[in-house]
């Protein structure tokens, strides 16, 4: 395991930055439109993201977390007339993520957003986001995505799934899927969220079985499909991690649980995060973990300094288990 990224630079000074806070491997997408995302373009970057001594370990397909209808691609889980031409970008761009030494993609099958109530306080004042479903409009009129049942978006994403993973596998791109955030109850704003539980997450892992396709597992969004994520949370790690289906974590916290929760810096939630470190060494899991969303804070740079925060923390984190015998790890 090793400390990563996705903080997306605004100039390269940021770059700088992660540099000379330790990271060695990070998520970075090239500059402009996806459509832009040439052979040519991915290849200058991952160039100019090594002129500053960092790997550039994956990139985002451009299957945003936002609501479908400002997707880059939204006929994807709209199930549009340009759906297979933008399936087709979508392989093509896996195709020169692997021909130029891109190793991994993260993604995002959403419809909704994420959906969240008003921010909260958090310690010394900082700004944490938040989801209080009693808090929520809950009677939201659908998206431009209209009306899609259980059945629908399973068969949606059985389509995506069936055209792209042959693709990653023959081009040993691991691609990693992010989980519905939050878990909303049936029928939110129009959508039955599939990828919103761990039991549909177990069923999305094993459709078109394949070592080149799983998930990007945010710690956080799992939490909040849970009733008791202090205790829940380690056998879920477990399962999706024994069978090799975790190739990015996002290692965030949360204090509440399923439909009450608010987000915190690691250190401060209800998850035991050096327990879950473990459970990670446990089971094997070998690639990054990323700070994802993090608290707002006073200052001019507030999210570099939150996200400054979390890079120590998590680095820490990794000394010590570094430091520790081999067989201390085990269960």
């Amino acid at each position: 395991m090793y400390i990563g990224t996705q903080f997306p630079a605004r100039n390269d000074d940021d770059y700088r930055v992660m540099a000379q806070l330790g990271l060695k491997r990070i998520c970075a997408n090239p500059p402009g439109h996806p459509r832009e995302w040439t052979l040519d373009a991915l290849l200058r970057h991952r160039e100019h993201i090594e002129s500053f001594g960092l790997e550039l370990d994956m990139i985002q397909l451009p299957m945003s977390p936002r609501v479908v209808e400002k997707h880059d691609f939204p006929d994807i889980m709209m199930a549009g007339p340009k759906r297979d031409e933008q399936i087709d970008f979508i392989c093509k761009l896996i195709e020169n993520a692997a021909r130029v030494g891109i190793p991994a993609a993260r993604y995002n099958l959403n419809m909704i957003g994420i959906p969240r109530s008003e921010p909260e306080l958090g310690r010394g004042g900082s700004i944490n986001d938040a989801f209080r479903w009693d808090k929520m409009d809950q009677n939201a009129p659908p998206t431009a995505a209209g009306v899609v049942d259980e059945d629908e978006n399973w068969a949606r994403i059985d389509y995506f799934l069936e055209r792209v993973v042959p693709v990653a596998e023959s081009n040993r791109v691991r691609i990693a899927c992010h989980p519905h955030d939050p878990y909303t109850p049936d029928g939110y704003r129009g959508v039955k969220r599939v990828l919103g539980t761990v039991e549909g997450l177990k069923k999305f892992v094993q459709m078109h079985e394949s070592p080149y396709h799983g998930l990007n597992f945010c710690q956080g969004t799992v939490a909040e499909m849970l009733e008791d994520p202090a205790t829940e949370i380690f056998d879920v790690i477990r399962w999706f991690g024994e069978r090799g289906k975790i190739f990015n974590v996002h290692f965030r916290n949360i204090r509440g649980c399923r439909l009450s929760f608010m987000e915190t810096f690691p250190d401060e939630g209800d998850m035991d995060m050096w327990k879950s470190l473990l459970t990670y060494a446990e089971v094997g899991y070998q690639y990054m973990l990323m700070p994802d969303h993090v608290p707002h804070v006073s200052g001019g740079d507030s999210k570099n300094t939150a996200f400054g925060f979390t890079y120590g923390y998590i680095t820490a984190m990794l000394e010590v288990l570094r430091s520790m015998p081999k067989n201390a790890v085990a269960r």
